[in-house]
């Protein structure tokens, strides 16, 4: 299929990114920005919320959409996350789908079943190649092509960045013809309270294992600003007290740890010395209450 030639008319426009769980939509959102502002992690189903991330060039500035990863959701917070990320498919001028080329996922014909009969442009990013033998990448884009009208197919390494301005460059050819929606250094809609909040989740990821982070939600209590400091207050939610035991950790050491490590990662979007401090809270059966899921962002009010 032969790429667009971009026009030299600027352009603008909304890109929404769809795909499985751990397709690397993330990491990928944040190589094109050149910033992070969607935490990550190698387990499935970071990404919890609809991430806008702005990336503005001389000629073009495309505003990305990240959703959660789409999957067979077991409970009510799963359904709302799927339904968040389905949402993007008619609130774009362009639609990326992410596919993980090294661990094809049988939940990539989830979003391929709500793309048929779309008239929005697709574009397909065969993520992680710097895993993949080039001629294993033959079937998979075969594959696709017959499953799917696709606007271009381009192999990517989100981690290494190879390729990912071509399909950046080709994406913008794409977009409508139009001034810019936002100041042209603006990265993203959210706020830092909310980026420091899922930093912290994003380290509860990282640091703990089994259930414990799918049943773990942040809240910042409080986000205040001084003089070069900035003092956050925040709240990890579990469900059970066991799982609140694992978070915590012997002497306290795990919590510390993911303390250290978030309020780092704050501090280096910030610029300023944060001051974290951190509690562990136990909200039974949270990830199954309308209530709750309210409270903590995952359900509209």
């Amino acid at each position: 299929m032969e790429f667009m030639d971009s026009s030299s008319l600027h352009r603008a426009g909304f890109v929404g990114i769809l795909g499985a769980p751990n397709a690397g939509k993330s990491t990928l959102l944040n190589t094109f920005l050149g910033e992070k502002v969607a935490i990550t992690s190698a387990k499935p189903q970071t990404t919890r919320h609809r991430i806008l991330g702005v990336s503005t060039r001389p000629e073009a500035q495309a505003i990305f959409f990240d959703t959660p990863g789409v999957h067979r959701a077991k409970n009510l917070l799963g359904r709302e996350l799927v339904a968040q990320a389905l949402s993007v498919i008619g609130d774009a001028d362009v639609l990326l789908l992410v596919v993980d080329a090294e661990h094809p996922s049988p939940e990539d014909d989830l979003v391929i079943e709500h793309l048929e009969g779309n008239e929005t442009p697709v574009f397909l990013a065969l993520n992680k190649i710097d895993r993949v033998s080039k001629p294993n990448l033959l079937p998979l884009i075969d594959g696709f092509n017959r499953r799917l009208p696709l606007a271009a197919i381009v192999p990517v390494s989100a981690k290494t960045g190879e390729n990912t301005e071509i399909l950046l460059k080709e994406i913008i050819g794409r977009l409508p013809e139009g001034p810019e929606y936002y100041p042209p250094d603006t990265l993203t809609d959210q706020p830092e309270r909310f980026i420091a909040a899922e930093m912290i989740r994003e380290q509860v990821f990282r640091r703990t294992g089994q259930e414990v982070p799918y049943a773990t939600a942040v809240t910042v209590e409080a986000f205040k600003e001084e003089e070069g400091l900035i003092r956050i207050s925040s709240v990890i939610h579990v469900e059970r007290d066991s799982q609140k035991n694992i978070v915590i950790g012997k002497g306290g050491l795990k919590l510390k740890e993911i303390g250290t490590a978030a309020r780092m990662d704050i501090e280096r979007m910030t610029g300023t010395k944060v001051f974290l401090e951190m509690f562990v809270r136990v909200e039974k059966n949270w990830t199954r209450d309308p209530k709750a899921l309210r409270r903590f962002g995952y359900v509209p009010e």
